[in-house]
């Protein structure tokens, strides 16, 4: 079975429940737990004390969705908006290097074969690179923005969406030690309370010393083997080289120039590479673990020209009422045909069914 690689900032959110509000975290020390018998809320409240922290660092994330393998070449980059979300969940595996110097001094480093994506924030300028397209984008970000990190996700990230998703529906366990890329880490276990999501197991792994997420690791519901995991190979901890955070296009590079100073920050990300909808924000029913996110109509691969993509979306997914569907081990894409995409981690007939 193919792993898959990179899960597409549209979708890990709801792969870890959204975002809810969590008293028992709000209400907890944000600092690190190192040396002592930390609860579960303490843990957790240590991934706030991490935002400022200097490292740099190799990733590794993959999922097995019980997805067929494409052929070779599949899901290009000539797919846009919804469908290269969807085919961006069956790409291969990958690696990536992290560099951080601060919460607004970021570079996220994709390597592939032959090629090279890069995501660099300075400030509010932020840079997107690709090198096989040779294809450029600067960006001018409000204050206080997240930058974005060309569709993946960090162990940070998905740690704190995590932690938003707790709520009386979900237990969460005792820290236990765990050891991610030669750190000592305190792991906690959040396992939904719901019959209704397609998730089991949520395992954040926290740094012990300085409250960092090194690892998350997803399982679907009534399986042992992840789903879903991103996590540290390697980490080490101090100011990475402060040249890492300046980009300059190469020469004959196709760039294009986008000023989001005065953008709301809500959504604007997504906005921001090729997901316009002219500033129309996702809808977002259900609650917790059962939460379907909602984008509005706009252009996808089964409306495109391109009649290569229509077809690959069409062998990936299964007619269903008023539409298409993809269902995975631990996520489900319903696109309707009036041009609407949902998402969640719940089987497909609650997507027909939040749809209507």
């Amino acid at each position: 079975m193919k792993k898959s690689a990179w899960l597409p900032a549209a979708i890990a959110p709801v792969v870890v429940a959204g975002a809810i509000a969590a008293p028992v975290i709000a209400n907890a020390a944000a600092e690190p737990v190192a040396g002592s018998d930390p609860t579960a809320a303490d843990v957790l409240a240590s991934i706030a004390a991490s935002r400022t922290a200097q490292y740099s660092g190799t990733l590794a994330q993959t999922s097995d969705l019980g997805l067929p393998e494409l052929p070779s070449g599949s899901g290009g980059s000539s797919l846009e908006g919804d469908a290269s979300d969807v085919l961006g969940l069956l790409t291969a595996s990958h690696t990536a290097r992290l560099y951080v110097g601060g919460e607004d001094e970021q570079r996220f480093q994709l390597t592939q074969q032959l090629a090279e994506q890069d995501v660099v924030r300075n400030g509010s300028d932020v840079w997107t690179w690709d090198s096989k397209a040779r294809k450029a984008v600067h960006l001018t970000l409000p204050a206080d923005s997240d930058a974005p990190t060309a569709g993946a996700t960090t162990p940070a990230q998905a740690a704190e969406r995590a932690v938003a998703a707790i709520t009386p529906s979900t237990r969460v366990s005792a820290p236990t030690t765990v050891r991610v890329a030669g750190h000592e880490a305190w792991q906690v276990t959040l396992t939904p309370r719901s019959d209704d999501t397609l998730v089991g197991t949520v395992r954040l792994a926290v740094d012990q010393q300085t409250g960092l997420p090194l690892r998350v690791t997803v399982t679907a519901a009534g399986q042992q083997d992840p789903a879903f995991q991103v996590g540290f190979t390697s980490l080490d901890y101090g100011a990475p080289d402060a040249r890492l955070f300046d980009f300059t296009p190469p020469d004959g590079a196709e760039v294009t120039t986008k000023d989001l100073s005065d953008a709301q920050q809500s959504g604007q990300d997504g906005r921001a590479h090729g997901g316009e909808r002219g500033g129309v924000e996702p809808t977002v029913t259900g609650s917790g673990w059962d939460t379907v996110v909602e984008l509005p109509a706009g252009d996808s691969a089964r409306t495109t020209r391109d009649t290569d993509a229509a077809a690959l979306l069409d062998q990936l997914t299964k007619p269903v009422d008023g539409g298409r569907a993809l269902q995975t081990s631990l996520v489900s894409v319903y696109l309707t045909d009036d041009g609407r995409v949902l998402a969640g981690a719940v089987p497909v007939s609650a997507l027909v069914a939040a749809a209507k």
